[in-house]
């Protein structure tokens, strides 16, 4: 099977299995990038790696329009249960944007860029990049090498593994954020763990935040 075939079975069954999974209450670092998106008056956002659209109801409450990405057709009908004709998705991967021509004032990817290979990061990067207006933001959250389930798993390359869960984790650190933002208007990255305060029993992520600005 191709990387794209796994990776579409892979989610298509996590959406048909979980549903809603993380219910609609937006994540922590959506709310933060919120607040950043409303002080610079950002008004059209993409969100790659869009799901069910968890993150989506705090940009819409606050009058941004909002287009989404998703690789799985389970996760887009979930979507439009709950929105309505409200939201465009696009159906399919990140890996084959671009899908429209669109320019956007802010670009917000939530836990999505780790689950790629070098060269898809890469891609990605670029491909928000190009998506937005001059003086555009994009928001980057991705797992750090800081966070307590680096290092469990098979060893991939270096700071990737495949988790005991079946998934390709890649985990950043300050090097590689640097690395790989550093081109494309890196204003800041720091690390928060998402969510901001433990919930349960489960511990919260450390993740890192990277802001990046169009000149």
């Amino acid at each position: 099977m191709t990387p794209y075939t796994i990776m579409t079975e892979f989610w298509e069954a996590s959406f048909q299995d979980k549903q809603t999974m993380w219910g609609f209450e937006p994540a922590d670092s959506a709310v933060n990038t919120m607040e950043l998106f409303y002080k610079n008056k950002i008004k059209e956002i993409l969100l790659p790696g869009f799901g069910y659209g968890r993150n989506a109801q705090i940009f819409k409450d606050n009058g941004i329009e909002v287009t989404g990405i998703e690789i799985s057709n389970t996760a887009i009908n979930l979507a439009k249960k709950h929105y309505g004709d409200s939201v465009k998705v696009h159906h399919g991967s990140v890996t084959d944007m671009p899908f429209d021509q669109t320019k956007y004032d802010g670009v917000f990817c939530y836990a999505l860029i780790h689950l790629l290979n070098t060269e898809e990061r890469k891609k990605l990067i670029n491909d928000c990049f190009s998506h937005l207006h001059s003086g555009g933001l994009m928001v980057f959250i991705a797992i750090s090498t800081n966070t307590p389930s680096f290092g469990t798993g098979t060893v991939i390359s270096k700071n990737r593994y495949l988790t005991p869960h079946g998934v390709k984790l890649y985990y950043y650190d300050s090097m590689s954020v640097e690395e790989e933002f550093g081109h494309y208007g890196l204003e800041g990255a720091k690390e928060i763990n998402e969510p901001a305060k433990n919930k349960g029993n489960k511990p919260s992520q450390v993740c890192w935040q990277i802001i990046c600005r169009k000149k």
